[in-house]
């Protein structure tokens, strides 16, 4: 996504390493995607949305993402993600560590 943000207009903060100050737990911000828009936090998908309206090549995206109907079923796709994240982690650092 950073290479997409060419204007620069999205500021990713990485809360993993506890640094960073934000109103919400940090638990909580590292289980789901959180973005905020015109100053209201948003979570999941409607938070992939919101980047999404940053960044001109997927801009069309986040704004089918406005009507409810497709938001829910972006919803219910990012939920069946995050059941199935812990494994791809898993994998994803198995993969770094091979030789």
């Amino acid at each position: 996504m950073r290479r997409l943000d060419r204007r620069g207009a999205i500021e990713f903060v990485d809360v993993s390493d506890g640094a960073s100050a934000c109103p919400i737990d940090r638990d909580a911000l590292l289980a789901r995607f959180h973005a905020r828009e015109d100053g209201r936090m948003l979570s999941g998908a409607a938070a992939f949305a919101a980047m999404w309206r940053a960044i001109p090549l997927l801009r069309p995206l986040g704004l089918a993402a406005r009507n409810p109907v497709v938001l829910a079923g972006l919803e219910r796709a990012y939920c069946r993600f995050l059941r199935v994240r812990p494994r791809l982690q898993f994998l994803a650092r198995k993969l770094e560590r091979a030789p």
